[in-house]
C-alpha cells in the first residue's frame, strides 16, 4: 500500500502574504507596460483628440498605478512589522 501523502497547502495567511509580494514585484513592470501602450494607439485620430485622450490616460495610469502601490504598500507593512517582531523576540544582539 501506498502511503498518504503530506499535504502541499501552507497557511492561508501565509499564501496571501506571498502573492501581496508578488504582487508588489510585479506593479512595475505592468506600470511600464500600461505606459507604453499608446505608443501603439491608431493615429487615425485628429491631433488634438489624440493627444488629449493620452494625456488623460497617462494621467489616469498614474492615478491607479500610486493608488495600488499605497493598498500593496499597506498589506506589505502587517508583513515586515511581523517579521521584525518575530526577530526582536529571538533575542539576536
Amino acid at each position: 500500500m501506498k502511503e498518504p501523502q503530506k499535504s502541499v497547502f501552507v497557511a492561508r495567511e501565509t499564501y496571501r502574504q506571498r502573492r501581496t509580494m508578488d504582487a508588489a514585484r510585479l506593479l512595475p513592470l505592468f506600470g511600464i507596460l500600461a505606459l507604453l501602450l499608446p505608443l501603439f494607439w491608431s493615429e487615425t485620430v485628429t491631433a488634438e483628440r489624440g493627444t488629449s485622450r493620452g494625456i488623460v490616460y497617462l494621467f489616469s495610469v498614474w492615478i491607479v498605478l500610486i493608488l495600488c502601490a499605497a493598498y500593496l504598500s499597506r498589506r506589505l507593512r502587517s508583513v515586515l512589522r511581523k517579521d521584525e517582531s518575530d526577530g526582536d523576540a529571538g533575542g539576536g544582539g
